[in-house]
């Protein structure tokens, strides 16, 4: 009999961790599931440990490919995976009990939505740097549907080990992709614009374990410069900003305008820039003029893209345009 729910966790060198994931999947209030474990070409007792519960656990499965890639390891464990519900889990990290449960749960009573994540607490504590509490405090506020889908071009609104999605729905739009880019953030921004809805669970259900050797810290696929592009990629695709609005870029200084370069070699052309620095204001920039954020109360709203990354100056940003009249996601997007 096919399990509802298939727990996907590639790993690679983590016999330091390993137990302690696969204990807290054991201890998951919700039993029916099993668990398809990538062994990436580990070079410790990583197998060996997996595959000693796996003895203990019928529900547990090791997979050996040699040494593939983790996005080959990952669609690899994808095509076997027997559930339509599929949670990725790292080998580092710690699920909590009632994870599987509470997503599970989630999926059938919303069969429209495609992926459901929850929130996490990373750890050790000492290792969490504010840049990292500021990430998971946006992260925190991403939770609709419409939430996830105004915010997904200022970052990755999910940890991936913390996702659960319709196998169908991802298998039907490519699974995962290789390149140059961070491989989890593509995948979101690739069911984004197929239009599956993605949600998160309003409670901590994975601790996150930050060390060193982390891919996300240690890969150039996860540097700054990667999800710049992959961002702007999808952006240029995105029917918001290829309607018949004009487009207005809300920002106009140096590194603004970098950022902003990528979007417009991929063939979006603004109208103009906008700036609240009145030295700015007049000046022309690629031969676009720099307005003053008053011009952009308007019979004929332009769609904005709002490149300031200040979290404050944000806030400010957000309530000026929803006092001339613009939503989020509708009438202006923030880019990361």
């Amino acid at each position: 009999m096919e399990p509802p729910v298939s727990v996907l966790i590639p790993f690679r060198n983590a016999a330091s961790t390993l137990m302690e994931a696969l204990q807290s999947i054991q201890s998951q209030s919700f039993t029916q599931f099993e668990v398809v474990a990538i062994d990436d070409g580990s070079e410790d007792r990583s197998p060996q440990i997996l595959q000693e519960v796996a003895e203990r656990d019928g529900r547990m499965r090791l997979v050996q490919p040699g040494r593939i890639g983790l996005v080959a390891a990952l669609n690899l464990g994808l095509s076997l995976c027997r559930a339509p519900f599929v949670a990725r889990m790292d080998a580092d990290d710690i699920m909590h009990p009632q994870r599987l449960q509470l997503q599970y749960e989630f999926m059938l009573a919303n069969p429209d939505v495609s992926l459901v994540a929850t929130m996490v607490e990373m750890f050790p504590p000492e290792r969490v740097t504010e840049g990292y509490r500021e990430y998971l405090r946006w992260q925190d506020s991403c939770l609709t549907p419409q939430e996830i889908r105004a915010e997904i071009y200022v970052e990755a609104p999910f940890v991936h080990p913390t996702v659960m999605f319709r196998k169908d729905r991802v298998v039907q739009i490519g699974g995962y992709r290789d390149g140059p880019f961070p491989e989890d953030y593509e995948l979101w921004l690739r069911m984004c614009q197929a239009g599956c809805k993605m949600a998160k669970i309003p409670k901590r259900l994975l601790l996150w374990r930050d060390h060193p050797e982390r891919l996300t810290r240690v890969d150039p696929r996860y540097s700054s410069e990667a999800f710049e592009e992959v961002r702007a990629r999808y952006l240029s695709l995105d029917p918001r900003v290829r309607g018949p609005r004009d487009v207005v870029i809300w920002g106009a200084g140096r590194r603004t305008r970098q950022r902003a370069k990528l979007l417009m070699g991929l063939g979006v052309r603004p109208k103009a820039w906008v700036d609240v620095d009145f030295k700015k204001i007049g000046k022309r920039i690629w031969g676009l003029e720099v307005k003053p954020p008053s011009w952009l109360a308007r019979k004929e709203k332009p769609f904005v893209l709002v490149y300031v990354r200040t979290h404050g100056a944000r806030e400010e940003i957000w309530k000026s345009l929803n006092s001339m009249g613009y939503a989020k996601g509708d009438d202006f997007l923030f880019v990361g």
